[in-house]
């Protein structure tokens, strides 16, 4: 059975769906997707272990060798991508049961749970194929069930967002598609390897150059990468409460892989980076949205578009780390991929739980509540403490890779700009610990009620991951620099 994990991962998730929608009403569907979301997690985990020991796996599906039949390839890079992937739905579903409740009318939570599942199978087969037409195929499918998870929250404002959403998530899909059309018809393959392998005999070719550019910048949108970020802040801020923490863990992480992906591994380094130097726009939009996502945070009034412009930011590094084209800086902006949403997660389920018990997402809503919910709120404060990269969190480590890669590559600049943003983060994520910690209880937010031990039991968690991966990093760094030797390898 473990020889069919690489396609098992992506097929149950994707079961589920349908079943959810065919028969599964209420508390069923629900089950169903934490069910696959567990399978998945266990084959994620599997594979990952597998590839550490005995290296990469080729699935052939159907029996067809590639480049003739569609491979699925699990590397190191992309097994540790598809377990947070999986994870991430398995930590936030048991907080989504009790927060979707509040927000969605229960005739439709079926319908949130079949599109959850469609989406985590989108979002993995992206992760796993080796094909690159695929690669759209599974982008559609994510991207279609997350418009819909956008527009389940049943207001105006929500359709608004996930419409702007739809138009921009499809100009991006469209510019993918078109870069991928151009690869075909100079090299008549789709299969990630051998693109890798006839790319260079064409590689100075208009339609190649001009594939790589629309390649880019559709997984620039689809990544939220300023200045093509507009899309996010919206989504993000009007979705349910879990569903935003979902897509905050999961969707834009994978548009950083496939940047990782298509830039090292099919068009490789030395071309990408070195021929047509493209690392240099890629860092300097970086810096931009690093300065502009926490910028737009500090003015924030709402909670929920404050980490929606932070992730923003945090993205940005990411970006910069893939620029600087280096193995620290690679292995940082991929290790801030997994930290990001680790800690990002953890932020919306405490902003959740606070929605769940005052109704209300404004900074207002928070004063006081250390006296009031003091576990909750110290699990809160511990990722805001990763977001902002405190020494001992998962967010330092990350953030200290790419501050070194930015060193060591003479972009120093770029180092004080990770560093002056992060101070930053203590200003918009200190006016909420403050509030927290110092504030009264406001009279002018409700109390409506306690917060179900399964909510907390969830951020507890995540926020428990923060610490141990900031200060136990030998899975994470060490499969990331490992990844990045090998892409960087494949490069020269």
């Amino acid at each position: 059975m473990e020889q069919h994990f690489p396609v098992l991962v992506v097929l149950v998730p994707m079961l589920a769906a349908p079943i959810a929608v065919l028969f599964a009403r209420g508390g069923l569907a629900w089950f169903l997707a934490l069910a696959s979301s567990l399978a998945s997690l266990y084959m994620s985990a599997v594979m990952l272990l597998t590839v550490l020991d005995v290296g990469v796996i080729s699935y052939h599906i159907g029996d067809w060798a590639p480049p003739w039949g569609i491979e699925y390839r699990i590397d190191r890079l992309n097994a540790l991508v598809a377990l947070l992937l999986s994870g991430v739905s398995v930590a936030v579903l048991p907080f989504a049961r009790r927060s979707v409740k509040k927000e969605i009318a229960l005739e439709r939570q079926y319908l949130l749970y079949t599109c959850w599942s469609l989406c985590l199978s989108g979002l993995i087969g992206m992760t796993v194929t080796g094909d690159a037409f695929n690669v759209f195929v599974f982008l559609e499918i994510s991207a279609l069930s997350t418009y819909a998870l956008v527009s389940m929250a049943n207001r105006r404002q929500a359709h608004l967002a996930a419409f702007r959403y739809l138009v921009a998530g499809t100009v991006g899909a469209t510019f993918i598609l078109v870069g991928i059309g151009l690869l075909y018809m100079q090299t008549g393959t789709l299969n990630m390897a051998d693109l890798a392998e006839r790319l260079p005999a064409v590689a100075g070719t208009r339609p190649v150059i001009a594939g790589l550019g629309f390649i880019i910048v559709g997984i620039a949108v689809k990544m939220a990468m300023f200045p093509v970020h507009g899309w996010l802040p919206g989504a993000y801020s009007r979705a349910p409460v879990a569903v935003s923490a979902f897509l905050a863990g999961t969707a834009t992480k994978v548009s950083a892989y496939l940047l990782v992906r298509f830039t090292y591994t099919v068009f490789g380094a030395d071309f990408t980076f070195g021929t047509l130097s493209i690392g240099t726009p890629i860092i300097l939009f970086g810096v931009a949205g690093a300065v502009v996502g926490s910028v737009a945070a500090m003015h924030a009034s709402d909670l929920k578009r404050l980490l929606a412009y932070s992730s923003v930011a945090q993205i940005s590094y990411m970006g910069i780390g893939i620029g600087i084209a280096t193995v620290e800086g690679l292995g940082g902006g991929m290790l801030h991929v997994f930290n990001h949403a680790l800690m990002k997660v953890a932020l919306f389920m405490g902003v959740g739980c606070v929605l769940y018990s005052r109704g209300s997402a404004s900074l207002e809503s928070f004063s006081g509540l250390g006296k009031q919910m003091p576990i909750a709120m110290g699990a809160f404060t511990l990722a805001a403490l990763s977001l902002i990269g405190v020494p001992g969190t998962a967010g330092f480590v990350s953030k200290w890779y790419l501050v070194v890669a930015a060193l060591d590559s003479g972009w120093w600049p770029v180092a004080m700009v990770i560093m002056v943003t992060s101070l930053m983060a203590v200003v918009y994520m200190g006016k909420i610990l403050e509030r927290i910690w110092l504030g009264q209880p406001s009279t002018d937010v409700a109390h409506e009620g306690r917060v179900p031990v399964a909510m907390l039991s969830m951020l507890y968690v995540l926020a428990f991951a923060n610490i141990y991966f900031g200060l136990e990093t030998s899975l994470t760094v060490g499969v990331v620099l490992d990844a990045a030797r090998e892409l960087i390898g494949q490069g020269g």
